[in-house]
């Protein structure tokens, strides 16, 4: 068997196809990381382009605030622009936009409102500048703590009158209502207290997205934990999703480590298979799809058969040559990944781990990056197995490898699609469909599959079914196949 196995190997080696794809894959890989290193911004841009700000200053000019039709509209554009105009006083991505957007905005808008609106008060425009150039006064000085201070502030007194009127209410509508809002001015107090103890300045950076992720998982926590009746299935989903995010964000608030980064090494080994998966898949199948139809097209067969090997010894030999083929690809990709990303990102994201809840115990666990790509190999490999299956079959029974690569490649480009229309309309039979069980990264740490009912247990019979299903009628049909006329 051994050398059976040897024999395939070399065979597969020899071909010019296997290099080629190689060589695309590898050139995949150092296109994905330039991207990620030289094009790729993980924080969002919130700031206005030259293009949008032509187009806004000819439809200012448009409109004739004097007109009702017109009026809104014209308030809402010079608004826009006003603001812009005050955001070119500071550099891009700087803290004092985000202040501009989230404090200042309304300001204006309410000054415009009482310039060109229906009710115009000139009091109320000195108002409003005012406090417009109190809160740039405080943005030239850098002091950002001060709207930081002011927020807890505001959270702390918030919390304070609501705790005050907890025993003047009776009815019980009012009580629950009254328990939301407290419970979100506690959120408040918190988010607040993380970016004044923690020193997370203004921004779009990855701790400002994870102190508005807890603020915002946080929130849908309490809100769907406070439920008086079940939840569905779908709503306890979205319940463990945020139960994670808000764990999450804050182990990234606590410990200053962007866990979520995509943009170095560490990140692109994280989703390696969401971004390399289908090369691999490809690899596969070229193997799977010709290492027997091959042997049928080019006559080899014969030669093959003459050996004092029995038929089902010598198509044992195949299959397991495709399963270490399945091996190959996938830690071929890694090593790629690992000496490009290496050269290009440095090694140092390596140390960073990759955080995943575990909801069976309710913690949040710290794993290193390679043993979470143990991880995702093990739970990839039935869909790699049965997608080579499928081929290996195909080139079996039908003796055509395009007809073999064809049919394995269309099916597996069609099961998220279908995959989709099963979870939306729930078609409860379709979770005996193969592609709804060959993907087991959905059962890890205790998540909740996409369909209720599935168990892990489950969706592993069903991929073994589907294996032995494929497998038994290609050794039969090759053991009785007649090649005298080949």
């Amino acid at each position: 068997m051994n050398k059976l196995i040897k024999n395939e190997l070399t065979k597969i080696f020899k071909k010019k196809s296997i290099y080629i794809t190689l060589f695309i894959i590898l050139s995949f890989v150092i296109l994905t990381n330039c991207i990620y290193k030289f094009f790729y911004n993980g924080t969002s841009n919130y700031y206005y382009d030259d293009n949008y700000i032509q187009t806004l200053k000819e439809e200012l000019v448009e409109l004739d605030p004097t007109k009702e039709s017109d009026m809104q509209l014209y308030i809402n554009v010079k608004t826009q622009l006003d603001l812009f105009e005050l955001s070119e006083r500071y550099d891009k991505g700087s803290w004092q936009i985000d202040i501009l957007q989230t404090k200042v905005y309304d300001y204006i808008d309410q000054k415009n409102n009482y310039i060109y609106g229906e009710i115009k008060d000139e009091n109320k425009v000195k108002e409003m500048d005012n406090k417009i150039n109190d809160i740039i006064e405080k943005l030239d000085k850098d002091d950002w703590k001060y709207f930081a201070q002011q927020e807890l502030e505001e959270a702390k007194s918030t919390l304070e009158e609501l705790e005050k009127q907890k025993d003047k209410i009776q009815d019980k509508q009012e009580l629950k209502t009254l328990k939301d809002e407290i419970e979100y001015a506690k959120i408040n107090k918190q988010v607040a207290e993380y970016r004044i103890d923690k020193d997370i300045k203004y921004g779009r950076d990855y701790k400002n997205n994870a102190l508005n992720t807890y603020q915002n998982e946080a929130r849908n926590v309490y809100i769907m934990g406070e439920k008086e009746e079940p939840l569905t299935y779908s709503e306890k989903q979205e319940y463990n999703e945020s139960i994670k995010n808000k764990e999450i964000s804050q182990y990234i608030i606590e410990n200053d480590v962007d866990v979520n980064k995509s943009d170095d090494l560490r990140g692109i080994l994280r989703d390696l298979f969401e971004q390399y998966g289908l090369f691999i898949i490809v690899m596969i199948i070229m193997v799977a799809g010709t290492i027997v139809s091959e042997e049928f097209n080019k006559g080899t067969i014969k030669l093959l058969l003459i050996k004092p090997y029995t038929r089902n010894k010598l198509l044992l030999s195949k299959l397991i040559t495709i399963f270490i083929m399945i091996a190959f690809s996938i830690f071929a990709v890694i090593i790629m990944e690992l000496i490009v990303g290496g050269i290009i990102f440095g090694f140092n994201s390596l140390s960073v781990p990759i955080l995943a809840y575990n909801f069976n115990t309710q913690t949040l666990e710290s794993i290193s990056i390679f043993t979470y790509l143990g991880i995702q190999v093990l739970v990839q490999l039935p869909k790699y197995i049965l997608l080579a299956t499928l081929a290996f079959a195909c080139s079996t029974l039908f003796t055509n490898s395009a007809v073999a690569i064809a049919i394995p490649l269309l099916g597996y480009m069609s099961a998220d699609i279908i995959n989709q229309l099963v979870i939306q309309f729930k078609v409860e039979f379709m979770r005996f469909f193969v592609s709804m069980n060959w993907n087991f990264n959905e059962y890890l740490f205790g998540n909740l599959p996409r369909m209720e009912g599935m168990t892990a247990l489950f969706s592993a019979i069903i991929c073994i079914l589907y294996f032995v299903a494929m497998i038994m009628p290609t050794f039969i049909v090759f053991k009785k196949k007649n090649i005298k006329n080949i």
